[in-house]
């Protein structure tokens, strides 16, 4: 159950409400971690505003959801990760790979660029820095730019699960997938 309460319209102060209006009429996300951030409207448009920043880097939307999703499962974030599996296959990833970073295993691509960006995404995590030896693979295969944003992804969407981990954000019933 989630533990923040989700605020009807009518519970929003002017300012929030004209958030989540503008929200919805551009496509950004307003549910999930976002019925927390509401509490703060000027942090939900800034956090809006950055993600868009950190998607619009030339890094193709598979390496960036293969970060994404390798992100949600590190933190067993299961609002973010229910989600973000719907978004995997809408831009192409397979279930395979899906269930792959699910089960934490090898990725079963051959794309280097892919593999790297899980890499990057993992070993961030897990040992709060990159080694010699993925760095100057990191910087070897992608532009500075793609690495910047790779690295800001990970920092971001981490406190996207965070936050969705901190309120038990409760993952839509209709999202085809659930952490193992």
């Amino acid at each position: 159950m989630t533990r923040i309460s989700i605020l009807s319209s009518d519970e929003m102060n002017d300012e929030q409400r004209a958030v989540i209006e503008a929200s919805k009429a551009s496509g950004k996300p307003h549910g999930g971690p976002f019925w927390a951030y509401i509490r703060n409207p000027k942090l939900m448009q800034n956090i809006q505003e950055g993600m868009a920043y950190i998607a619009a880097s030339t890094l193709s939307a598979r390496e960036q959801q293969i970060a994404t999703l390798t992100i949600a499962r590190f933190w067993g974030a299961k609002y973010p990760w229910a989600v973000q599996c719907r978004n995997g296959l809408k831009i192409g990833l397979t279930q395979d790979e899906i269930d792959a970073i699910n089960a934490r295993s090898a990725l079963p691509t051959d794309d280097k660029r892919e593999l790297l960006a899980h890499r990057v995404a993992n070993e961030l995590l897990a040992d709060k820095a990159l080694s010699d030896a993925t760095y100057a693979a990191a910087e070897a295969t992608f532009t500075t730019e793609e690495l910047v944003a790779l690295v800001a992804r990970v920092g971001s969407f981490s406190m996207t699960c965070c936050t969705a981990n901190a309120f038990d954000i409760t993952p839509p019933d209709e999202a085809p997938d659930r952490l193992k």
